[in-house]
């Protein structure tokens, strides 16, 4: 279709030989003709790369080498996309139907904005069928970054002129460079976005800020640094108390039928 939107889906993955079949059947499974999905794998030792390589047909470019961390990886499938909108979908995350993609492009045909956001709902690891939390995106405006909060990263589509514009990923961040991202584009520049009223993705428990305590006390002195490095002012007292609206969304009803991570707030 001549002027069609096309859309770049960026995979990282490290040492997920259990979980990257599913991504790659995830993506190539959407009823959006016009996808290019690049994965990114930081040399697996596990055996993953026998599974990209048994599905080389699925997908668009795979780039396997040394990396230095997950948000350089995901800077590297930045500069190897060509589509006009790209979003991001980690090793063991998948969509939730195959109308995904295809909503989101809709989405910015009729708002004309510069991203799109969704919402999520974390799953069992051991069994995806088992929705545990429900990640609400509606809410959000750029004044709760002051609270830590953020739109669900994995939901998100941006325009890819908006990485040449404001820049991608900030390597010297641990955690938290997918929420200094959002806050950079959507709190400091204000680009314009557009929330879709349902689950778009799913995600299996355990990522990189989920883990433990150490990790959660990294993550958020990385928000308190996001915040202040974007003119965003806030306090600790702030951050903390998004972890309410958490146990909020540990019991909320899910409003859905149905290795590496970053700021999974």
């Amino acid at each position: 279709m001549k002027n069609a939107l096309k859309v770049s889906i960026i995979t990282v993955v490290f040492n997920n030989k259990d979980t990257i079949g599913d991504t790659i059947a995830s993506v190539a499974s959407q009823n959006y003709p016009y996808v290019e999905h690049i994965i990114v794998d930081g040399l697996s030792t596990d055996g993953t790369m026998d599974i990209i390589t048994a599905n080389k047909d699925r997908f668009t470019k795979v780039i396997s080498e040394p990396d230095k961390g997950i948000y350089d990886a995901m800077n590297k499938g930045i500069a190897a996309a060509t589509g006009d909108i790209i979003g991001c979908l980690n090793g063991d995350d998948f969509y939730a139907d195959n109308e995904a993609i295809s909503t989101v492009v809709r989405e910015f045909e009729a708002k004309g904005v510069d991203s799109v956001f969704a919402d999520l709902v974390y799953v069992k690891r051991e069994d995806p069928s088992r929705v545990v939390r429900y990640y609400d995106s509606s809410s959000f405006h750029p004044g709760m970054f002051a609270y830590g909060w953020m739109p669900a990263h994995p939901t998100f589509f941006v325009k890819r002129s908006c990485y040449k514009k404001y820049g991608v990923f900030k390597t010297d961040y641990a955690i938290a460079a997918d929420y200094e991202m959002l806050a950079r584009m959507l709190g400091k520049h204000r680009i314009t976005y557009s929330h879709i009223p349902r689950v778009l993705t799913k995600m299996r428990t355990g990522g990189v800020s989920t883990k433990n305590f150490k990790s959660n006390w990294i993550l958020n002195r990385e928000i308190m640094r996001a915040c202040k490095e974007n003119g965003i002012q806030t306090n600790y007292f702030k951050i903390y108390s998004k972890y309410a609206t958490k146990m909020f969304q540990l019991v909320q009803r899910p409003k859905c039928g149905t290795g590496r991570g970053g700021a999974h707030l």
